[in-house]
């Protein structure tokens, strides 16, 4: 899926269009949004799907792996609480900003009735560490004058990866997959549909 912002509104303020951006072109088709559905090919990852997004305009800047765990195969909890549909946990890796991990799970309520409510595990840097973290390029850059290359990619990891992206940049380019416009300051273009998953 790809797609641009229109105009629209983040954190009380108006945002413009794309296209009425300064010094851009008023026709431009140029991508603000793209996700993409991935499955890796081996044993480990074999019926895992990744879903990947990036986007401009967003309700908010962040960077997060969601990890979503399968649901059980019944709703064991059903004849007692009468739960209306499966609600899987997710453990959730924040990279930035404020980063840190939170697990998000199903749990019984307080009291007498079964009632389920789901709450979160949250665990933070900010919170369990004194000092200022460092910005994700400023520990790069730092690491580049130290000669540490622990954290940068491999040169086969970049080859295997424009493998990859390059037939799909293709046919962004042969407009062979509609760009759909979205509101800035929404999740984008049918983002849930997309997905296929319970997830704004």
């Amino acid at each position: 899926a790809a797609g641009q912002y229109a105009a629209g509104e983040i954190g009380g303020a108006p945002v413009p269009a794309y296209t009425d951006e300064s010094n851009i072109d008023k026709n431009s088709e140029t991508e603000t949004f793209a996700a993409i559905k991935l499955l890796i090919d081996n044993w480990r990852w074999a019926g895992v799907p990744f879903y990947l997004t990036a986007a401009k305009r967003m309700p908010e800047r962040l960077t997060e792996v969601i990890v979503t765990f399968k649901p059980a195969p019944h709703l064991i909890f059903n004849n007692f609480c009468h739960v209306s549909e499966q609600v899987s946990n997710k453990l959730v890796i924040r990279v930035q900003p404020d980063e840190g991990i939170s697990l998000k799970i199903l749990c019984k309520k307080p009291g007498f009735e079964m009632g389920l409510h789901t709450v979160s595990m949250d665990f933070n840097y900010s919170s369990a560490f004194d000092g200022a973290l460092p910005e994700a390029y400023e520990r790069l850059i730092l690491d580049a004058l130290n000669g540490d290359a622990t954290l940068f990619m491999r040169s086969d990891e970049i080859e295997a990866a424009w493998d990859y992206i390059t037939p799909i940049l293709n046919c962004l380019k042969n407009r062979e997959v509609k760009v759909k416009k979205y509101a800035a300051g929404s999740l984008g273009p049918e983002l849930c549909g997309f997905f296929g998953l319970n997830i704004c």
